[in-house]
């Protein structure tokens, strides 16, 4: 039976495995209980939507230790918290991935991202569970990393049965009951658990693992103008004729059949390439460069999770490396000189492949280039009480920091909505 509860279903060996779970990671604690169980005798174990439902097997519960159970419910409810329904909605549009054999090595892909850390320190590890070990990848990666790294194949083999529903990989099953079913949970409702998750993880950051400690840090920064003009100027710089595209024979060009015998390649859109200049000078504290890393990876998402469309500068006076987006902590942002910013304009517009956007991230006392760069250019201020602003970089009492060009989109990093 889909759809209700039944008397066949052990509620009370189910909700005894939460009550474990929520003991063993108190600070998801929230969500496991925000999430509404629903007997279904097809899903193989447990399985969620998108609304927050976990769809659960009786024969599942009747068969598993309770000390089992419980991890399970912190690896569905793991996939909420974490997005892999959007993020795989948006990874199969930008990637052109269809079928549910795409769908079924995206939900392989969240659980390796997941089940790396969700085990030990009191949930047991089940037998047989995917993870990147099992197939010969490394841990502690992201779910659109994974996704690139294998195909369905020998390894994969005994995971084909596997399905935790559209919560996992955004695309909905039969036996859901959709966004008007009953016990859903609504999108302000589903905000509302994240931010409590992450307002528990902040306030105890010595009890949850590291992927959830920067999990909460990213959730629980509001809203910022700043972010939203960056997705606006990232779609402009895609927009263009020729930009964020390029020629693809995966999927052969509709004139090829006016052409007997030839294959043409079709233009298929590809994300933004973007590159990250971090001014690292001596004006720039600990905090707000602690902020940048911050604002990088919200950079990460509005291409879609594609890391390896950015690329990372740190700059002072001169720019020594250019980075690949692994993790923003990973990052070495040093520094502490004199500042000059045109040294990252050139090292960026140099980079092969040429970057679709420049995204700077600065207090504003550098020198700017005179002239207009290839790209689109957006500028991150951080912001300065004009008392506290150091004119005198350079032991000269009447310099003053040019302004930011006309050409480049500006927005205080953390003020109210506006800019420029």
């Amino acid at each position: 039976m889909t759809g209700g509860t039944s008397s066949t279903l052990n509620l009370d060996k189910l909700y005894a495995a939460r009550l474990q779970a929520a003991r063993a990671r108190p600070y998801l604690a929230t969500a496991l209980f925000a999430l509404h169980a629903v007997e279904s005798r097809q899903v193989p174990t447990m399985a969620v939507d998108r609304h927050w439902r976990c769809y659960v097997s009786a024969r599942f519960v009747d068969r598993t230790p309770v000390e089992e159970l419980a991890g399970v419910w912190v690896h569905e409810v793991s996939h909420l918290l974490r997005d892999h329904h959007g993020r795989s909605d948006r990874v199969a549009k930008e990637r052109g991935l269809n079928g549910p054999g795409e769908r079924l090595r995206m939900n392989i892909a969240a659980d390796c991202e997941i089940n790396d850390d969700v085990y030990g320190e009191g949930l047991v590890r089940p037998e047989g569970v995917v993870d990147p070990a099992s197939l010969g990848l490394s841990e502690g990666e992201l779910m659109e990393d994974y996704l690139r790294q294998f195909r369905l194949g020998p390894l994969t083999q005994r995971h084909t049965w596997l399905d935790c529903g559209s919560g996992a990989d955004g695309l909905q099953r039969g036996w859901e009951l959709g966004p008007d079913g009953a016990h859903g949970l609504s999108a302000q409702e589903r905000d509302a658990v994240r931010f409590r998750v992450a307002q528990g993880i902040k306030g105890r950051p010595g009890s949850a693992a590291r992927t959830w400690q920067r999990w909460a840090e990213e959730a629980f920064q509001p809203p910022q103008p700043w972010r939203e003009l960056l997705g606006s100027a990232v779609r402009a710089a895609t927009s263009g004729s020729g930009a964020g595209a390029d020629y693809s024979y995966g999927r052969p060009s509709r004139r090829s059949a006016g052409v007997p015998g030839v294959v043409l390649p079709s233009l298929r859109r590809r994300p933004p390439q973007v590159s990250v200049i971090i001014d690292t000078s001596g004006s720039v504290s600990d905090a707000e460069l602690g902020s940048a890393l911050v604002e990088v990876a919200a950079i990460s998402q509005a291409v879609g999770g594609r890391r390896d469309m950015v690329s990372v500068l740190p700059c002072d006076a001169a720019a020594p490396a250019v980075h690949q987006l692994c993790r923003a902590e990973g990052i070495p942002l040093m520094g502490g000189g004199g500042t000059d910013l045109r040294t990252g304009f050139t090292k960026a517009l140099r980079a092969r492949p040429r970057p679709d956007v420049i995204v700077v991230l600065t207090d504003g006392q550098t020198p700017w280039p005179t002239s207009q760069p290839s790209c689109r250019t957006v500028i991150g201020l951080f912001p300065r009480p004009f008392e506290s602003r150091s004119w005198d970089e350079d032991d000269d009492p009447e310099y003053v920091p040019a302004a930011p060009p006309d050409w480049a989109r500006v927005v205080e990093i953390g003020s109210a909505p506006g800019g420029r």
